[in-house]
């Protein structure tokens, strides 16, 4: 069996501070990776849409998510409150989770969806209709 390390009990950024990136080095594992407070993401185009999915189990999306979209950036927050003490081992992440993705070129900011379901969020960007590309040749003008 496994030991696994003991964490403080503070909300982490998944990023790493200063401090902690020259041990991660040494380590060999992102410490965000080892406390579990990152968002895992999966994402696709499909159809015209850019659908990312992040997994979020036991929140609740009306009260625990708040996701923003700006400058082409779409960032998921998420909290997960402990229900109760006990006395005995949890391996789940407690705390603030947050995550930022640069969206596609040319995402529709004004038509993103989201949805929750069995501890999935999936976040809907309407993607503009791509036309063929027409090749442009340009001149090129003799020095002198």
């Amino acid at each position: 069996m496994t030991n696994l390390p003991a964490h403080p009990e503070q909300p982490h950024s998944w990023l790493p501070d200063w401090s902690e990136f020259w041990s991660d080095l040494r380590n060999g594992v992102p410490s965000a990776l080892r406390r579990g407070n990152l968002i895992r993401l999966e994402d696709e185009t499909q159809d015209g849409h850019y659908l990312l999915r992040a997994e979020l189990p036991g929140i609740d999306p009306v009260k625990d998510v708040d996701i923003t979209v700006r400058d082409g950036q779409l960032t998921i927050k998420a909290q997960r409150s402990e229900k109760n003490q006990s006395n005995g081992r949890s391996e789940f992440s407690y705390g603030s989770f947050m995550r930022s993705i640069t969206l596609p070129a040319g995402a529709d900011e004004d038509d993103i969806k989201a949805s929750y379901d069995k501890g999935i969020l999936t976040v809907d960007v309407a993607l503009p209709e791509q036309t063929a590309a027409t090749e442009k040749h340009i001149a090129v003008q003799p020095a002198g």
